[in-house]
């Protein structure tokens, strides 16, 4: 039996309107929420991938099946020519069809520059499962209001989650050997059938050495001066992978916080994993899974509810510093700092909480059992946390 996925209503919904779009990483389960729960709401559909031969050439004679009503075009971005193709078939079939795209690099980015689709589609990006989405619950935080943070009983869902990560592959095996190989597997074909289709790179070993190395930046602020060190390339070479690694959904950035009242020198992200079980680090990978919780949260209230949301961090000329901070149209709405054991609030919540006007601050802790509120900071288990998210 196919698990809801938390997305599936709004694509529903959407679709009633205009095309849909559906970004996010490999093996996320993009082609099972489109083929499976999507499609189970039309009398039928047709699934054509670009990367089938046979498919590809149905796709360029635009050759669709008569019975269908869904239409789900997997990785067409692979066609140099797919925006205007898009919108041809759009144009003259939209009253005849539903057009689902989905795609393991960044649609979005296609938005820029006189998009050709203005207008006609909706995007949204499917992220892995968390800890809310594994119980079932279906949460939609507001803007400016306090989480509604309750107890709850899943102390072993979040261990689980912790460990094996919110791709449902690994997470319904939960067997590491499984894990293991898995991870091996992805990134083989995340550099052998996405970035190598899309790029030209001259030294695809490098760049696999630089993935190899982001699992230990993690948390940590990125330099590429010291990855262009460490792999003795140039600085445009390591600022382009990252950005191509960042465009499949391998990593993701957060950057400070440029307040009017938090002064910082340094503008450099921070780097997170789409994929925290690959992280090794204990306390990195709990960051890891906030970070993931808290960009999953931020991506739907903008994709869906069109809240303009950001996910920072905040930092200032003292080094002091709180893990994130989410916004809406740049006001801050809460901040979060990640701990694994300690419940002491964090001096940088208070200071911050007062410099930034924040309205609600947060320790989120790894230890189950936990909710007190102490100086405007309240102090919370991670899998209540999570519970009240997306």
């Amino acid at each position: 039996m196919l698990k809801n996925r938390y997305l599936t209503d709004s694509i529903i919904d959407d679709l009633a309107e205009k095309m849909v779009f559906i970004g996010g990483p490999r093996q996320v389960g993009k082609t099972t929420l489109s083929t499976g729960l999507v499609a189970a709401h039309y009398k039928g559909h047709e699934y054509l991938n670009w990367d089938n031969r046979q498919d590809r050439k149905k796709i360029t004679a635009s050759q669709w099946s008569g019975s269908a009503e869904l239409i789900i075009l997997d990785e067409i971005h692979k066609y140099r020519k797919w925006k205007t193709f898009i919108k041809g078939e759009y144009d003259k079939l939209k009253d005849r069809y539903k057009f689902l795209v989905t795609g393991s690099s960044r649609l979005d980015v296609y938005r820029r520059g006189g998009d050709s689709l203005q207008g006609r589609y909706h995007y949204y990006v499917l992220h892995p499962f968390t800890l809310a989405e594994t119980l079932a619950r279906r949460n939609l935080p507001r803007p400016f209001e306090e989480l509604d943070i309750s107890p709850v009983r899943c102390a072993d869902d979040f261990e689980t989650l912790l460990r094996f990560g919110g791709f449902p592959e690994p997470l319904i095996k939960q067997q590491d050997r499984f894990l293991r190989r898995w991870h091996n597997e992805k990134i083989e074909r995340l550099f052998r059938e996405d970035i190598q289709d899309m790029a030209q790179i001259r030294d695809i070993g490098s760049m696999k050495m630089l993935s190899d190395m982001l699992p230990s930046r993690v948390g940590s602020l990125l330099s590429a001066n010291a990855l262009r060190e460490d792999l003795e390339v140039s600085h445009r070479a390591v600022t382009h992978w990252l950005s191509l690694l960042e465009t499949f959904y391998y990593h993701f950035r957060i950057y400070p916080f440029a307040g009017k009242a938090v002064r910082s020198l340094k503008k450099q992200p921070k780097l997170y994993l789409w994929d925290w079980s690959e992280v090794d680090d204990a306390a990195a990978r709990f960051e890891n899974m906030v970070a993931g919780h808290l960009l999953k949260l931020v991506s739907f209230l903008h994709d869906h509810e069109g809240y303009r949301t950001q996910l920072y961090y905040l930092r200032n000329v003292d080094n002091k510093e709180v893990d994130f901070l989410v916004t809406v149209d740049e006001s801050p709405w809460f901040a979060v700092e990640a701990k694994v054991a300690d419940s002491s609030p964090a001096q940088s919540l208070l200071y911050f909480k007062e410099r930034v006007n924040i309205p609600f601050v947060y320790q989120v802790v790894q230890k189950s059992g936990i909710d007190h509120l102490r100086n405007g900071v309240r102090t919370v288990s991670a899998d209540a946390f999570f519970a009240s998210l997306i």
